[in-house]
């Protein structure tokens, strides 16, 4: 700011009768108010749950009765006879099927959709379409195509010679299934952020890479994953988020069948919450999947802040 814009503003203040430090709480105050209806949300419909849930954790109630103090007999409990490890256990290998393999691919489409064509922009729009759908829609349509007596990948199937298995009712192949049918819908979701990634290289480092005689995987391995390395941390971190809490999708194709091959730690929840009405059990489930996420993504921070990122100017 320049001096005379500075003094334009004491004249002003002084003309108002107002001091710098009036001036400044006065904006602090607009600034606040505006900031409160935000405010208001974040504590009512964040904050606050969140406390509750931690101070349930330690409690047994019903939500008819009194509640009663417990301390830490809801953790023990849960891990006993609700449960919780093998549905942990699912839920983890939930996140390691789908993360690497949804990666991957987005990354992959994205590195085609980044060339010019004539169908390229219709293409993006198609990839993006089943982010586009609710959880509970694609399920119901998976469910029907991996039905084992009239679904559509049973019926090419046994065109062939096969008998195709019965996907959702096998321990083996129920959840590979549940994975393949999220990947499907979330792949597009983000290669649009590894697009928007590639689209931010210029193309001059590629050409200078060409020019000292770098192969295209040396120049994907030098120069597009350490400048894609945010876009990358991005979408493993809420990748990964996203994957611990599903529930949606295994609720309407399995409900944690058969068995308890697909259950996954927001299913127990679900069932000690609004079947059980343990919500204290419930509670104590939902702050183990909170700390689990926690340490995932505190690992998956301290690995790459550890890696140089490389920021165009």
């Amino acid at each position: 700011m320049s001096s005379a814009t500075l003094l334009t503003s004491d004249r002003r203040l002084q003309a108002n009768g107002e001091t710098q430090q009036d001036h400044e709480k006065r904006e602090r105050r607009v600034a606040y108010g505006l900031l409160a209806p935000s405010l208001f949300g974040v504590g009512a419909f964040l904050f606050i749950p969140v406390v509750l849930v931690f101070a349930f954790s330690f409690l047994k109630w019903n939500m008819l009765g009194a509640p009663q103090f417990v301390g830490l007999s809801n953790y023990a409990d849960v891990f006993r006879y609700e449960g919780a490890g093998h549905a942990l256990l699912v839920t983890c290998l939930y996140v390691l099927l789908n993360i690497p393999v949804q990666t991957v691919l987005a990354l992959g489409m994205a590195w085609l959709m980044n060339r010019p064509g004539r169908f390229t922009a219709v293409i993006r729009v198609l990839c993006v379409l089943p982010y586009l759908a609710t959880p509970v829609a694609m399920g119901l349509v998976w469910q029907w195509i991996f039905d084992p007596h009239s679904g559509v990948v049973n019926v090419l199937l046994s065109g062939v010679g096969i008998t195709g298995p019965a996907w959702l009712n096998s321990t083996t192949w129920a959840l590979p299934v549940v994975v393949f049918a999220n990947i499907w819908q979330y792949v597009g979701y983000n290669m649009l952020f590894f697009l928007a990634g590639l689209q931010g290289i210029p193309h001059t480092l590629y050409e200078a890479a060409s020019l000292d005689g770098a192969s295209k995987w040396q120049q994907f391995r030098t120069i597009t994953l350490p400048l894609l390395r945010p876009t990358l941390f991005f979408v493993l971190v809420t990748g990964a988020i996203g994957s611990f809490q599903v529930f949606d999708t295994v609720y309407v194709m399995t409900n944690g069948g058969p068995g308890t091959a697909t259950t996954v730690m927001n299913q127990l929840i679900y069932k000690n919450g609004f079947v059980g009405f343990r919500i204290g059990a419930a509670s104590a489930l939902s702050v183990i999947l909170f700390l689990v996420i926690l340490a995932v993504t505190l690992i998956q921070s301290r690995y790459f802040s550890k890696r140089t990122t490389y920021e165009m100017v």
